[in-house]
């Protein structure tokens, strides 16, 4: 590959040289005045006020960062790569609606919601620091878990489910659990703690049971949290990466420090 594609590469996938930080720290302005615009836009006044101002501010930052997704294409041996990984995907939504509103000016308002899609962007802060190290444990600790994050969601279903259908016989229909599923709404919502207050028992029996499953609520949120922990902790001791070293060939990150080839993919990576 050309040098000068390898260059841009390594400005705008990595953030180990001060060209690298300096774009990204770029980017984040952009990113973060970007929102301010479609904040302001769906103000009435500022909007009837500064329409032309802010169309005008708005095609700006679409230009900038459509010329950034070119350059990232451009960059890397397989743009496909990069263009359906999640990154890819969120950059495209949150750059295209800009243009289609020149297709459907109808639906410029119901578009916009897209561009907020920009503020996933701000993960590239973690480039700047050990952040990065650290948001790889947790996605990886949570991936590691969903086998038991899953079993245990199940698990705390079936205890809806039970609670909700015997709240129904306490309580009744008079007062307010009215059916089975509106019950285990009801289950639902006091499990998590989070508590309405549309719905409440009135018997005794009902608000002692409905004491037992706000206590139950506390120990149930516990749980997921331990399994994640437990994950990060994990792999804490088993990882060794404090960089932003990106992959030519297929986007990745997430080398260790002295690492000679991609662990994804097997391509060689640029040595510093």
């Amino acid at each position: 590959m050309q040098p000068w594609k390898e260059k841009i590469h390594e400005i705008i996938f990595e953030a180990d040289t001060r060209a690298g930080k300096t774009f990204d720290i770029l980017l984040l302005v952009f990113i973060l005045l970007s929102l301010v615009v479609v904040m302001l836009d769906s103000v009435v006044p500022i909007h009837n006020k500064y329409l032309t101002e802010l169309y005008a501010i708005e095609w700006f930052f679409t230009i900038v960062f459509s010329l950034e997704y070119i350059l990232r294409i451009i960059s890397v041996r397989k743009p496909w790569k990069y263009i359906f990984s999640f990154y890819g995907i969120i950059d495209f939504v949150s750059t295209i609606p800009t243009y289609l509103t020149l297709v459907i000016p109808g639906g410029v308002h119901f578009l916009q919601v897209f561009r907020v899609l920009r503020f996933l962007r701000l993960f590239k802060i973690f480039k700047l620091g050990r952040f990065t190290t650290e948001a790889k444990y947790l996605g990886q600790a949570m991936k590691d878990s969903r086998e038991k994050i899953i079993v245990f969601l199940v698990a705390v279903l079936c205890m809806a489910m039970i609670l909700g259908s015997l709240m129904y016989v306490v309580e009744g229909k008079s007062n307010g659990f009215t059916s089975i599923p509106r019950s285990i709404y009801w289950a639902i919502v006091t499990l998590t703690t989070v508590g309405f207050g549309d719905i409440s028992p009135v018997t005794p029996l009902g608000q002692f049971l409905a004491s037992i499953i706000m206590i139950m609520g506390y120990g149930i949120i516990a749980v997921p949290t331990g399994m994640v922990t437990a994950g990060v902790i994990k792999k804490s001791n088993f990882n060794n990466f404090n960089n932003t070293k990106s992959c030519q060939s297929c986007s990745k990150e997430g080398h260790a420090d002295d690492a000679v080839y991609c662990k994804f993919c097997g391509e060689k990576l640029k040595t510093q």
